[in-house]
């Protein structure tokens, strides 16, 4: 069984493949608390990819559920000889996180694995808040528990613009599989629904429904930023959405060729942005 140090170091060569922003975001962070962040992003990378790597709902839903066992101490085995779980499980005990949230985490994750649609903005919101959001106030947990509850508002109104940008950034992924989480009321608003919207024809309508669902991911981003400045010593957990913004802004411009074009800034730019962001500690 690997030690702690291994582990971290596994949990952050996992994290390096499966979510390369996060990764970078990890290295800007204090060098005692990049365990335990590599570890909680790992996993969350984990959760979030099931529906990439089963082909029905069901082993999706038995892979999420081992991980709510693990969290619920009723898994089989205890985890120790899967590094990311071990690695989330120190960060729980080390860090005092709550564990039913990771719990709630992994069960909005199910939403995932099935075609159903999000009805409006509060179901978006709500998915949003607790993945995204979540993710940012245990990270926050973990950098400072003394100061991560000044700035939970921000984690929250920030959480939802992360998750709007990266819906946009996985479109096209989604629009193949006919999974939509552009909310239905947004689309009733531009005289669409579910199956034009991801026909693609009607390109101006669509187009109003990209800006729409982009100018909601805004809305939140200019929200998180007015609650005020989030405290030095969890900055680190905002890092990832600095990344958030230009994607926000190029798919108000790119509109309807959102459903094919990919929005996604070069790496190195990426990696520039993560760097002042943590510099300047704005998001």
């Amino acid at each position: 069984m690997p030690d702690k140090a291994q582990t971290d170091d596994i949990c952050l060569a996992t994290l390096r493949d499966t979510d390369r922003d996060r990764y970078l975001a990890c290295l800007l962070s204090p060098q005692e608390k990049r365990g335990a962040l590599a570890a909680l992003y790992a996993f969350n990378a984990e959760i979030a990819r099931v529906r990439d790597v089963v082909r029905e709902p069901l082993p999706g839903e038995i892979r999420l559920q081992w991980w709510r066992d693990l969290l619920e101490g009723n898994a089989r085995g205890d985890g120790s000889g899967n590094p990311i779980a071990a690695g989330l499980l120190n960060a729980v005990e080390t860090h005092h996180l709550p564990r039913q949230t990771l719990v709630d985490m992994t069960e909005a994750r199910i939403f995932d694995l099935y075609d159903d649609p999000l009805s409006d903005r509060n179901a978006l919101e709500g998915y949003a808040g607790e993945t995204v959001s979540a993710l940012i106030q245990l990270a926050s947990l973990i950098l400072s528990a003394e100061d991560a509850a000044k700035s939970a508002e921000a984690a929250g109104h920030a959480g939802v613009a992360q998750a709007i940008a990266g819906f946009l950034l996985l479109m096209p992924i989604h629009r193949r599989r006919h999974q939509l989480y552009l909310p239905l009321d947004i689309l009733s608003a531009t005289g669409l629904d579910r199956d034009a919207f991801l026909k693609g024809e009607d390109k101006p309508r669509i187009s109003a429904a990209i800006e729409a669902f982009a100018g909601l991911g805004l809305e939140h981003l200019a929200k998180a930023r007015k609650t005020g400045s989030v405290p030095a010593s969890v900055f680190p957990a905002f890092l990832p959405v600095a990344l958030a913004e230009p994607v926000l802004r190029r798919a108000v411009r790119a509109g309807a060729a959102v459903l094919d074009t990919a929005l996604q800034p070069p790496q190195w730019r990426r990696q520039i942005k993560l760097l002042k962001s943590a510099v300047t500690r704005r998001f």
